[in-house]
């Protein structure tokens, strides 16, 4: 797999200008150690869309942390069926699901433009005895990640996971600061189908109810939401608690 260049002289400004500001890495230490870890970070060229960021099976070394654009994860059986795990947006976290065995047990490709910022997971842990604010900053990072999977898997029927997914995707475009009740999917319905782990017709099926219903309007890949509270109660709906399935672990 090629290797994306990583330009040591821009690492200063790169994290100065970064717009994820204090929420990524740097933010987490404070000036007098800020340069030594941003000796460690990587920033990664531009990776267009259907670039490969890592592959499944590929030894570990970095966790990532997005940038720009979308990123796609997912796994392949031994039978060739693919699955989707997850959809990664700037700020979020890729590649904790490999540390236990030391490869990523997934695929992760870009669905746009993607760049991506990677720390070397040994060094920064060596770091982060040193740097107490910087392991709180990874284990919530973590934590995170877990829960959005942790939500997808509570959620026991169609509707309910259809409405978690959306209400998910409004807070966090709402988080990045972006329309919290209009956008545009970057990934496909058959991938929203897959993730969701529902048949592509009945995704199609669902959102056509869903419209009717004046939950939301969907045109091609342009989603509006209308029906905030109605699909808020939907995807909270009491559930008894659950396990994680590692089906669904975070990339």
């Amino acid at each position: 797999m090629a290797r994306s260049v990583v330009t040591p002289s821009a690492r200063c400004w790169e994290c100065d200008a970064c717009p994820l500001g204090p929420a990524c890495f740097s933010g987490a230490v404070g000036a007098d150690l800020l340069g030594e870890l941003d000796a460690l970070i990587e920033h990664a060229a531009p990776a267009h869309a259907g670039s490969f960021l890592f592959h499944q099976g590929d030894p570990f070394r970095c966790i990532s942390v997005v940038r720009l654009g979308t990123v796609k994860t997912y796994a392949v059986d031994r039978a060739g069926r693919e699955q989707i795990l997850g959809f990664h947006m700037p700020g979020d976290v890729i590649g904790f699901s490999a540390i236990d065995e030391g490869r990523y047990p997934c695929n992760a490709v870009a669905l746009d433009t993607v760049t991506v910022c990677r720390l070397p997971f040994q060094r920064a842990l060596d770091l982060t005895t040193r740097m107490p604010a910087l392991q709180a900053r990874l284990f919530g990072m973590m934590s995170r990640e877990i829960a959005r999977a942790a939500r997808l898997s509570c959620s026991t029927n169609a509707d309910e996971r259809l409405a978690a997914f959306l209400i998910g995707m409004a807070d966090r475009m709402g988080a990045r600061g972006y329309s919290s009740t209009h956008w545009q999917l970057t990934m496909s319905r058959m991938d929203i189908a897959s993730y969701l782990r529902l048949a592509p017709e009945t995704l199609s099926r669902l959102l056509r109810r869903f419209q009717a219903e004046g939950l939301v309007m969907v045109d091609g890949r342009e989603v509006e939401v209308r029906g905030r509270e109605r699909l808020q109660a939907l995807a909270t709906a009491d559930h008894a608690p659950c396990l994680v399935p590692a089906t669904i672990r975070a990339a």
